[in-house]
């Protein structure tokens, strides 16, 4: 009975000792299983992140793209139809000199007024303050010509003006339309001059 009691007990030591090697065998290998998915669970993760950010910072890319071009688009049509503007005018000055303003002329001069009006009304949404700055001072300039054109033709002038004095103005313009476009070029990364 002693040897057999021996003997279960140390079959039981074995079996009690076989399971502990079992269980530390099952929980090793447990942990190795977690880690080897734990480490594929943080790849993922990573390679997700980084697919996110790469994902990101293409769209930041494009969506800068496309507001340049945007601008790029609406500095030209800014910048052509201010000079057709102030085109107009001269061409209206001298009409008002040489012979009587027909509607035609009257016509040519509202197109281009409400075409600059236009193309400023958008910039205004879209251009930059340096950008608008010099473009609402291009703006005033030329509806300043513009009222004084229309009172010499109506007859009807505020003091000082004559159509000297509207020619000048409208001359000085050029100038502003230059520094406008200046400023549009260094928002394109055109031009770096001031």
């Amino acid at each position: 009975m002693t040897a057999w009691a021996m003997c279960s007990g140390h079959e039981a030591e074995e079996l009690h000792g076989g399971r502990s090697v079992d269980l530390s065998s099952v929980i090793i290998a447990v942990a190795g299983v977690a880690g080897t998915l734990g480490g594929a669970l943080l790849t993922q993760r990573g390679s997700q992140r980084a697919k996110r950010l790469e994902i990101e910072l293409v769209r930041d890319h494009e969506e800068a793209r496309e507001a340049r071009s945007l601008r790029r688009t609406c500095y030209a049509e800014l910048n052509r139809d201010a000079r057709q503007f102030n085109t107009a005018l001269n061409r209206h000055l001298h009409v008002m000199r040489e012979r009587g303003v027909e509607e035609a002329d009257s016509d040519a001069l509202e197109e281009a007024k409400n075409a600059h009006r236009d193309r400023y009304s958008e910039a205004q949404m879209i251009a930059p303050e340096e950008v608008l700055r010099r473009a609402s001072v291009v703006n005033q300039a030329l509806n300043k010509v513009y009222g004084q054109v229309k009172r010499l033709e109506r007859g009807a002038p505020e003091p000082g003006e004559t159509m000297e004095t509207a020619s000048q103005a409208q001359y000085e313009v050029w100038e502003m339309l230059r520094t406008m476009r200046t400023a549009m070029r260094h928002d394109l990364g055109i031009s770096h001059e001031d």
